[in-house]
């Protein structure tokens, strides 16, 4: 059960009704009682509690040395601040493992919040009850709010989907006896930002049972102030249409942050509108951090308290993090990821581009520069967002990635070094790549520049040798080998230039991408280089080709030579003498000496010659240094050896 406990949930699905009929079995009932009957009757633990209760364990054994070795591995002991925190390394890489402190606290929460729902309802429900009044008086005092009610949930839409609850209950007097034939009368709308994140309203509607035409969109700012914040003037057309047209403005979704760019709508002019209204104002972002650094001069409350004690204890990893860090603790986060950012009163979110003004830079966008900087300083946190007027950005929002990765003053002043010295790259690549393609052309046909926007660096090309006479199979199949071997060789050449095969960035096949490249490369040098490499590289292939075509004709000519040889020398020495017996005590008799002449292949000519002349040479060479040599005497000197020749 350890072992599926990791497993997706299409199969736990399965898993689970099979652990419910078993129980049922087990008490002789039919499928058609709830299985809930069971668990309370023997004080059984539901799935959910089983599968951790069977990770528990496998936890004591490998720690305590009862586990099999192979198992060890996934279990990690680290000591944070004094306390023994074991890490379980399922698929999790160690370095997604690295959440800090309150990170380790909030995974104990909801380890003790599975271990707390099995307990009888009475205690649970004290438990949850002092566990969700002590973490909203954190929140209220943390956020500075006087009476206010907090909702725990798993989906960061839940929240939003129980306040519209609210205030449709709140505005419609008979909704909760009529039920959803009172909208019919005034269809509710909920206005939303053009900047809100993507399908938030849709999920909104979707939950409520109410149609699309219940959200209304509000553009941005179009002339006056920034594109990213809600048009307020627009908004109060919006209304004033919708009421006279009999429908019940409900809900305004306001941005403190916007998902993308982190700008805030004008929340005070939008307060304003929805008191003269009547509407809801719900605020989101993650700038409503930074409401714990200063005065709040009013606050809002909402009935948003849960009934089942099982949801309370969402709020235990909370409940034990604000235990942990403290109200100065959390107030102290807030306060250093924001002081990350210079100008932290506008927005405590950077975004940044790079200015694109050549079009044969098509494929050096930003996330190129945002997957650099992230690589080069991890704990600084860059993404790389898309946005709709400004395009591709690099984004920098420390309220969001600093209290995870631990982002310090100097992390930020690493990555603004790195950003200097990535940009001129990055500008002196856009400068060449039109230098580039020109001296590519300048070998063509051999040498093809190939069109891939989407790489991020000098360019791409593909060595495409003279294939006469081959089919296409055997063209792409020479194709791949020998750009296979040309790259394998610039990446041997002693430069900073990356080489690689790029195969993510396109469709084409067997190409040679390359990398950025500073100002001062020579690219009709580097051009040469790469096509006198592939010039040798077909050379040596056909000299390779022609060398075996050579061996094999000596091979099957040394083959017929000797074939040719045995036949004359069957014929010289007769029938007699290949008999088994006779021919033994023939040769014995009369010796035949062989006349079969060994063969020698010369891989320079290219022919097959007889070995008679190597031999005799070398018999005459030995001839004579035995002529030469001294003979030594037979004379026994003392303490020496004789020697004889």
């Amino acid at each position: 059960m350890t072992t599926w406990s990791l497993a997706d949930g299409t199969t736990l699905k399965s898993i689970e009704s099979l652990f419910k009929k078993a129980i049922k079995i087990l008490d002789m009932k039919p499928f058609s009682v709830h299985h809930c009957t069971v668990l309370d009757k023997y004080n059984f633990l539901s799935f959910d509690n089983f599968v951790n209760f069977k990770n528990a364990c496998f936890v004591y054994k490998v720690l305590n040395g009862l586990a099999p070795p192979p198992l060890q591995e996934f279990i990690k002991r680290k000591t944070v601040s004094g306390m023994c925190v074991i890490m379980l390394l399922f698929g999790v890489s160690s370095r997604l493992l690295n959440v800090g402190e309150q990170g380790h606290m909030a995974l104990l929460g909801h380890s003790l919040a599975a271990y707390i729902s099995v307990l009888d309802r009475e205690r649970l429900r004290k438990l949850t009850t002092r566990i969700l009044s002590d973490t909203t008086m954190w929140l209220c005092r943390l956020f500075r709010y006087e009476n206010g009610s907090a909702c725990f949930h798993d989906d960061d839409r839940d929240g939003l989907v129980k306040v519209c609850r609210l205030v449709i209950n709140a505005r419609y007097q008979e909704y909760a006896s009529e039920g959803y034939t009172v909208l019919s009368s005034k269809q509710p709308i909920i206005y939303q930002s053009a900047s809100c994140r993507p399908g938030l309203a849709q999920h909104l509607c979707t939950q409520l049972g109410l149609p699309l035409s219940s959200l209304c969109t509000v553009p941005c700012n179009t002339v006056f102030g920034s594109q990213h914040q809600m048009d307020v003037a627009l908004l109060e057309k919006l209304i004033k249409e919708d009421k006279e047209a009999g429908k019940l403005p409900l809900l305004l979704i306001a941005n403190a942050g916007t998902p993308g760019a982190g700008h805030t709508d004008k929340l005070g002019r939008l307060r304003d509108l929805c008191d003269q209204y009547s509407l809801w104002l719900h605020v989101e972002g993650v700038n409503l951090a930074t409401l714990a650094l200063g005065e709040v001069t009013s606050s809002l409350a909402a009935g948003l308290t849960p009934s089942q004690p099982v949801d309370k204890l969402r709020a235990l990893p909370l409940w034990l993090s604000l235990q942990h860090l403290g109200h100065s603790g959390v107030v102290q986060k807030f306060r250093h990821a924001t002081s990350l950012v210079e100008d932290e009163l506008k927005s405590p979110v950077v975004l940044f581009k790079f200015s694109q003004e050549m079009s044969a830079g098509e494929g050096l966008t930003l996330w190129t520069l945002g997957e650099q900087l992230a690589q080069l300083v991890p704990t600084s946190g860059v993404d790389v967002v898309e946005l709709e007027e400004e395009g591709t950005c690099v984004r920098f929002s420390p309220l969001v990635t600093a209290a995870v990765l631990g982002t310090q003053q100097e992390d930020v002043e690493d990555l603004v070094v790195k950003l200097m010295e990535v940009v001129p790259v990055m500008d002196s690549t856009l400068c060449l790549i039109q230098d580039f393609r020109e001296q590519t052309h300048r070998h063509s046909p051999s040498l093809r520049y190939i069109e891939e926007h989407s790489w991020p660096g000098l360019g791409a090309v593909r060595y495409e040798p003279q294939a006469d006479g081959m089919d296409e199979i055997r063209r792409k199949q020479e194709l791949e080998k020998i750009n296979t071997e040309l790259l394998k060789k610039l990446q041997e050449l002693d430069t900073d230039i990356i080489f690689s095969s790029g195969s993510e960035f396109g469709r084409e096949e067997d190409c040679i991408f390359v990398g950025m490249v500073t100002e001062d490369v020579d690219v009709c040098e580097l051009v040469d280089t790469i096509a006198a490499l592939g010039r040798d590289i077909v050379e040596s292939g056909r000299l390779l080709e022609n060398m075996t075509e050579v061996v094999r004709k000596g091979i099957l000519e040394a083959e017929l030579q000797l074939q040719k040889a045995n036949e004359e020398k069957l014929i010289e020495e007769g029938m007699l003498r290949q008999l088994p017996l006779v021919g033994s005590v023939l040769n014995w008799f009369s010796p035949v000496q062989s006349s079969i002449k060994g063969r020698t292949f010369n891989l320079a000519a290219g022919s097959l010659d007889s070995t008679e002349v190597t031999y005799s040479t070398k018999a005459q060479a030995g001839k004579l240094s035995l002529q030469d040599a001294p003979t030594s005497s037979s004379k026994r000197l003392p303490g020496s050896i004789t020697h004889l020749v």
